[in-house]
């Protein structure tokens, strides 16, 4: 059963999370998964990850390519946080880290051709907290690593395995505060899409239309997002190219995917394609848009506990052939601080991608659609983000569909 989330509007200004609860949640569902898989602990550089795991943050975005930053999550007690330089007291008052040092940084921009000499002395940190926190335990999970210090922990006795594995699976599972924290950025997302629309005249830019989201979501304590993905007329077709400065012309489809990083750090990732008047869209317009709506109306009625991700792809809506070869690349992926597991693929894609596993209550998912035929004039991409429920999913997601195309 498909129904809108009750109480949207009240739950953005009443139902506040507990952050405290929220981060003690979240570090117990990574340490479960830890535990689960017999590893002593994990050393994190992604900063999802990590924020996931102990709730602290710093320059995200920076650190996502420069790993200046990481974290040591024991499978018990609390994490111990290294900071960039002079950054520890941003950690203060945390209750799931017990202590935040310098960060050892041993990438190149920072080591240069001392790289392996520092990522010693880094292996040496962590195998030292090991050897204290974690007992006879020598199995350590880590998201991010580079060749000098996989080499470096080997060498002092440390088995090292994938973090992606438990930190996925550990965040797939929404608590309440969680779910409220993403309606918050829903709401930021959709009051920044609620702008664009009504700055959409013939005219306007690509990236000035884009660079509306942008404002609204920094504006209302959002964070960042991830992609460029707004085209508009012949750009639209096929999906995944970026906006640019190209003048939206009267008559033409724009269609956007919003990828937005809001409050709290949770993801609103949203699509919608707009009609730009004056006039009246094509009947092509329409048709595709139509189909679109069916695409994510069946889909979304499909979700329900239990029900394994590779039935999903056979018991899919099925594409028309014109419309098959440009599909999405998902019809439906998990969503949390991030896009994340699982990805649930087309019926076309069972063989090469599919993989186990099912939907559970309080998941929180998206459901894809993209409808454009190879070599057409445009496309539509819309998306509706779910939480799965006890009989069903429930729209977290409240923005209309365009009366323009769709009514």
């Amino acid at each position: 059963m498909v129904r809108k989330f009750a109480g949207v509007g009240l739950k953005d200004h009443t139902a506040q999370p507990d952050m405290a609860r929220l981060r003690g949640y979240r570090l117990a569902r990574f340490q479960a998964e830890l535990r689960r898989l017999d590893y002593a602990g994990a050393v994190l550089f992604d900063p999802v990850n990590l924020r996931y795991a102990t709730g602290s943050r710093n320059m995200a975005v920076w650190i996502l390519h420069n790993p200046a930053r990481y974290g040591f999550v024991p499978a018990e007690g609390k994490a111990v946080i290294f900071d960039f330089h002079g950054c520890g007291h941003l950690s203060d008052g945390i209750e799931t880290i017990g202590e935040a040092r310098p960060a050892r940084s041993w990438f190149f921009f920072p080591a240069g051709n001392r790289m392996q000499e520092r990522a010693e002395l880094w292996a040496e940190e962590i195998a030292q907290l090991v050897r204290e926190r974690c007992g006879a335990n020598r199995r350590i999970a880590v998201d991010r690593l580079d060749p000098p210090g996989l080499r470096a922990l080997e060498k002092r006795g440390i088995e090292v395995f994938d973090a992606q594995e438990p930190c996925e699976l550990a965040r797939a599972i929404k608590s309440p505060d969680e779910i409220a924290c993403m309606v918050q950025a829903i709401a930021v997302c959709e009051a920044g899409i609620a702008a664009m629309r009504e700055a959409l005249k013939p005219g306007i830019t690509e990236n000035a239309l884009w660079a509306l989201l942008h404002e609204v979501n920094i504006r209302l304590d959002g964070e960042w997002i991830e992609t460029r993905l707004l085209s508009s007329g012949p750009r639209t077709n096929p999906w995944f190219q970026e906006c640019g400065d190209r003048v939206i012309r009267a008559g033409e489809l724009v269609a956007f995917d919003t990828d937005l990083i809001g409050p709290f750090g949770y993801c609103a990732d949203i699509s919608r394609t707009f009609f730009c008047g004056p006039g009246r869209a094509s009947e092509r317009q329409r048709r595709h848009y139509a189909l679109a709506v069916e695409q994510i109306e069946h889909n979304m009625a499909l979700i329900r506990p239990g029900l394994g991700f590779r039935e999903m792809s056979e018991i899919a809506w099925k594409i028309p052939d014109a419309y098959v070869a440009n599909r999405y690349s998902s019809l439906v992926h998990g969503v949390g601080l991030c896009d994340e597991w699982p990805k649930v693929v087309h019926r076309e894609d069972v063989a090469r991608s599919a993989y186990d596993g099912e939907f559970q209550e309080n998941m929180t998912v998206c459901v894809e659609s993209y409808i454009g035929e190879q070599g057409g004039p445009d496309g539509v991409k819309l998306e509706q983000q779910v939480v799965v429920t006890a009989t069903g999913c429930e729209l977290l997601s409240s923005f209309p569909f365009d009366e323009d195309l769709y009514g």
